[in-house]
């Protein structure tokens, strides 16, 4: 592997990384509902505003959400919806692994 190449495969782990929390994969799948203010995140995950905000802000790091501050409120989005496809990967992935376990067992 060249420099060129790690430099993209760090790059993208840096991507996985972000997302491998359950609150953080959370938060992007509310956040594939619309954008919400930093208080509704806060409320729906049930944690202290700077637990949820350190969250947020490893998400808008990997530029996985953008924030977007109105008055004393922030508001995040999601900034590139195809890491729902990701999410969608994931669920077919879970799946299909829970059938091959249930065909195992029968």
């Amino acid at each position: 592997m060249n420099t060129k190449e790690r430099a993209r495969y760090e790059a993208r782990a840096r991507i996985i990384k972000a997302l491998a929390h359950p609150t953080r994969l959370f938060l992007v799948d509310e956040l594939s509902r619309g954008e919400r203010c930093v208080c509704e995140l806060t409320e729906m995950v049930g944690a202290d505003m700077s637990t949820v905000s350190k969250h947020l802000a490893v998400l808008k790091a990997a530029g996985i959400v953008a924030d977007e501050k109105r008055g004393s409120q922030v508001f995040y989005a999601i900034r590139c919806p195809c890491v729902l496809k990701f999410f969608e990967c994931v669920e077919t992935v879970l799946k299909t692994s829970a059938r091959e376990q249930a065909a195992l067992v029968r």
